[in-house]
């Protein structure tokens, strides 16, 4: 009984900064989900904003802003409870090697590049999933595949294309999660860092502050590789069978041929406005709920 009592707190600090990142992240999602649902739309060719936001509510309902929204909760209970928890205990360990010392920035960046990293091989399946059902409004009905939620949408895929295909898309996939939790991650904790040491800033003007800069720089830094991503994920076979793309390099050399580089920006006003929201609540509810537990002696 000694040995279980003195392991439990062990096993409970260990888990807590993933519980706790995947946490805020699904209460982030929730609220999020409408502007990420038009930023898709606007990638894949619909129009702006104002006439995507207009032709959803005539046309499907104020409820169409929230398909996908299952495969949006499970994205983050998978990918960002790991991104968060990975970046927490890298950092800590990269502390401990600094003698506790503040991390340079140059190494938060590549503790954020390896969480990134690390969310987006586990949070893959689910991002291809919320892709699939947030684009299947936008097929020929003939085309259109139909699932009702984020598992319905997971079976469908292994069996209609094998398990690997949940996979499908998994290179961009992971070098724009790098790229975002590279700006996300470093950003924070040195922005953070800034506003309360040097501008001296309290807790709640330094975390809001924070999450500004983080945000900006999450979208600023993973845009490109978002737009290359969503063109993989949605493409479907021709009459001959064959899809669009050869792969992550042949989508972006198309599009850098076709549109120039500012193509790998569109968007970008939208996006900007649904990451950098969701980066700032992610970030406020993960302070909030690390108060709590605190307050209650967790």
């Amino acid at each position: 009984m000694a040995e279980e009592k003195i392991a439990l707190p062990s096993v409970w600090t260990t888990a807590k900064p993933f519980i706790n990142g995947g946490a805020s992240g699904m209460l982030a999602t929730c609220v999020i989900q409408p502007i990420d649902m038009i930023k898709v739309r606007i990638q894949l060719g619909q129009g702006s904003a104002v006439s995507v936001t207009t032709n959803m509510l005539k046309n499907e309902g104020f409820g169409a802003f929230y398909k996908g929204l299952s495969a949006g909760l499970l994205r983050q209970a998978t990918y960002t409870t790991a991104r968060l928890g990975s970046f927490k205990m890298l950092t800590a360990k990269a502390s401990l090697a600094n003698e506790g010392k503040p991390l340079p920035l140059y190494q938060k960046a590549l503790c954020g590049l390896t969480a990134g990293a690390i969310g987006a091989c586990v949070g893959s399946p689910a991002d291809l999933a919320l892709i699939r059902m947030q684009a299947d409004n936008t097929l020929p009905l003939a085309q259109r595949r139909n699932y009702t939620n984020a598992f319905h949408a997971l079976y469908r895929i292994s069996a209609d294309e094998g398990v690997l295909a949940l996979w499908k898309g998994c290179g961009p996939t992971v070098v724009r999660a790098m790229a975002l939790n590279m700006g996300m991650l470093a950003s924070y904790d040195q922005s953070a860092e800034y506003m309360r040491d040097n501008l001296g800033l309290g807790e709640t003007s330094t975390v809001v502050g924070a999450s500004a800069v983080s945000g900006f720089c999450a979208a600023a830094c993973s845009l490109p590789f978002d737009y290359v991503k969503t063109q993989i994920q949605k493409m479907q076979p021709d009459a001959q069978g064959k899809y669009p793309y050869t792969g992550s390099l042949d989508c972006a050399m198309q599009t850098l041929k076709a549109g120039g580089p500012l193509k790998f920006y569109t968007g970008f006003p939208v996006y900007c406005v649904r990451i950098a929201p969701h980066v700032m609540m992610t970030w406020i509810f993960l302070n909030q709920i690390t108060k709590y537990q605190k307050k209650i002696g967790m």
